[in-house]
């Protein structure tokens, strides 16, 4: 079967030819490119199954060429794992509100390297076939394919994050979670969100979703839960 093709984002040779040669040995065609500009370019041009991307890039830097893929409909639904010496939260924070799926920063094991990318495309699979599904609850219409929201049939402008949480809780109605089981079903596993930043999101997120916010119900001490 053939494997993802997967391109590669960074102006260091050393650690472009380590990602390229790692992930080469899993099966996996590689594409790399050296500049964001040229990242930007070879990616709406391949339509690639993922992206490891750099941050720290001349010119046009990994947050922008984040921003710009997401914006785009035709390459908005590529994954995106971030692979920077930049490990300050606010930074890891900033690349996956954008719509990153994932981060690894520098210096890296290629065995987690590798770990992630099969996480981020098996996911991916799984993303594509929940995509097709169109949820309503109370008043609230969910259209994960076109990651759009509605709330009485107007639509509802949401951030990557706040659509991730709200499509999670709505799939479980009455289900109480934690702020990190929160994260890791949005997310995944160990991503750097702290519990405020959980809490943050869901302000933001009632707040937009006007009336129907009150559906989102905090359980004290626990964590939150979409009432059924």
């Amino acid at each position: 079967m053939t494997k993802e093709k997967i391109l590669v984002v960074d102006d260091e040779e050393d650690i472009l030819e380590l990602v390229r040669y790692n992930l080469s040995r899993e099966g996996y065609k590689i594409i790399c490119a050296s500049s964001g500009e040229e990242g930007l370019k070879t990616a709406k041009s391949e339509n690639p199954d993922l992206i490891v991307l750099d941050l720290m890039l001349p010119g046009v830097d990994g947050l922008d060429v984040t921003r710009r893929l997401k914006g785009d409909d035709t390459t908005r639904k590529i994954p995106i794992v971030m692979l920077t010496a930049k490990g300050e939260e606010s930074d890891i924070v900033t690349g996956l509100e954008l719509g990153a799926e994932d981060y690894i920063t520098k210096p890296f094991s290629t065995k987690v390297l590798v770990a992630r990318v099969r996480a981020v495309l098996r996911r991916n699979v799984q993303d594509a076939i929940e995509e097709k599904e169109v949820l309503k609850i109370h008043e609230i219409t969910i259209h994960p394919g076109r990651h759009e929201v509605l709330v009485d049939e107007n639509p509802v402008q949401l951030t990557f994050t706040e659509f991730g949480i709200l499509n999670f809780l709505v799939k479980r109605p009455g289900w109480v979670f934690t702020r990190n089981q929160i994260v890791d079903g949005v997310k995944g596993d160990d991503y750097y969100v702290t519990d405020r930043s959980v809490d943050v999101q869901i302000v933001g997120l009632r707040k937009k979703m006007g009336n129907a916010g009150k559906h989102i119900e905090t359980v004290r001490g626990v964590g939150y839960r979409l009432k059924e």
